[in-house]
């Protein structure tokens, strides 16, 4: 197999990103292409890589961000959705198990929210799973997992929201920070 480069990847973003969903599709096949290269793995998620989330790059012309996520401890996110951003994650390193979430209430408060399980994966290297704009996900990974993810701008820019299953809040971030999401 051809070395596959971060650079490469991230000019195959940029023309796919405006591409909408199938856009979308195209990158989380590339995310998988990449994370099967193990000098591009080793280099960002080996056993060396320091703990913490990293931006790998951000694209000047459409915002898209290619960040690394390394962990030390396992961590499980509350159910929550990117805004008005996608986001592609792929596993580099141990597993993630995705949970997506469904609505089950109508939908007409901004506060409250009734949210179920859907359906859950299991994302293990070099796989990849997108999720799209307000789409209601959560994310649960072991000790030592590491996983790339490619999200549509800087999520630390815009609006989120986060929702508690048990109380029915929905509580609305200003961008993201801690757990990853």
């Amino acid at each position: 197999m051809a070395e596959y480069s971060l650079k490469a990847f991230c000019d195959d973003c940029r023309a796919n990103v405006t591409a909408g969903v199938g856009g979308r599709e195209r990158i989380r096949q590339d995310v998988e292409r990449l994370l099967a290269h193990p000098a591009f793995v080793a280099e960002h998620f080996g056993p060396d890589a320091e703990p913490g989330i990293r931006a790998l790059y951000t694209d000047p012309e459409t915002g898209f961000q290619v960040l690394a996520h390394v962990y030390a401890e396992g961590k499980e996110s509350p159910p929550h959705d990117h805004g008005v951003s996608w986001a592609v994650y792929g596993q580099a390193v141990a597993h993630t198990d995705m949970t997506v979430w469904r609505r089950t209430d109508d939908g007409k408060q901004d506060d409250k929210a009734e949210v179920e399980p859907e359906e859950t994966y299991r994302l293990d290297p070099p796989k990849a799973g997108t999720f799209e704009p307000g789409q209601i996900h959560s994310i649960k990974f072991p000790d030592g997992a590491r996983f790339l993810r490619v999200t549509g701008t800087d999520l630390k820019t815009i609006r989120t929201r986060r929702f508690d299953p048990e109380t029915s809040a929905v509580l609305r971030d200003a961008g993201i920070s801690g757990v990853a999401r």
